[in-house]
């Protein structure tokens, strides 16, 4: 029984991530549904397009949760079901890949930001803190949402061996689904690199 803890784990994880908040949120607060308008995205940076700030939040704020929670509940309580930091990974990837790919939404998701955000803080706040560092220095200086994110998810799983393997350092395997992410999350903004080279990405506050 042991064995199907791990793979039960993952699947609860990727369907947690397979809530899509920006759909959920914006048909709660009657806006319409951001898979229809700007990038067509359904993030919480899409959302803010709409006017409302507050479902932009919200939806930031749930879809950050679904990839911090899965996480950690395995850090708290994993151990008392033998699992392990294979199991850590493997949920982390699972929630992340949800958003991507969610099976409640037609397989058609976000690019993970903030559930990859969601991710890291649950393997330890000060990675996660590190991470949203480099996000806001980016975003503050360049105003564009799309670089600050895949810059700051390129940086995770270097972050993740800094400091003499820092003190959130567990596996390889963890180290290992960041660099993935990271790397999906890349291929998922390519109409945002190629606008970011063609100088036409809109900056945060401009409408698209």
């Amino acid at each position: 029984m042991e064995v199907l803890y791990p793979a039960l784990a993952a699947l609860l994880a990727y369907l947690i991530g397979s809530l899509s908040f920006a759909v959920i949120v914006s048909k709660a607060f009657g806006l319409s549904d951001p898979r229809t308008y700007g990038s067509k995205n359904p993030g919480a940076t899409n959302v803010l397009r709409s006017g409302s700030k507050k479902a932009a939040i919200i939806t930031l704020l749930l879809d950050a949760l679904k990839g911090f929670v899965p996480v950690i509940l395995v850090q708290l309580f994993g151990k008392e079901f033998g699992l392990g930091d294979g199991t850590l990974a493997l949920v982390a990837l699972a929630a992340f890949l949800g958003h991507v790919w969610p099976v409640f939404f037609k397989f058609k998701g976000g690019k993970g930001v903030a559930t990859a955000a969601g991710v890291v803080f649950g393997i330890h706040w000060l990675l996660g803190l590190g991470v949203l560092a480099s996000f806001a220095i980016l975003l503050f200086f360049f105003r564009w949402v799309s670089l600050a994110s895949m810059v700051a998810a390129a940086f995770a799983p270097f972050f993740y061996l800094l400091g003499d393997r820092g003190p959130w350092y567990s596996s390889k395997a963890v180290m290992l689904s960041l660099f993935v992410m990271a790397l999906i999350l890349a291929i998922r903004h390519k109409d945002n690199i190629n606008r970011l080279l063609e100088g036409k990405e809109p900056r945060l506050g401009e409408k698209k």
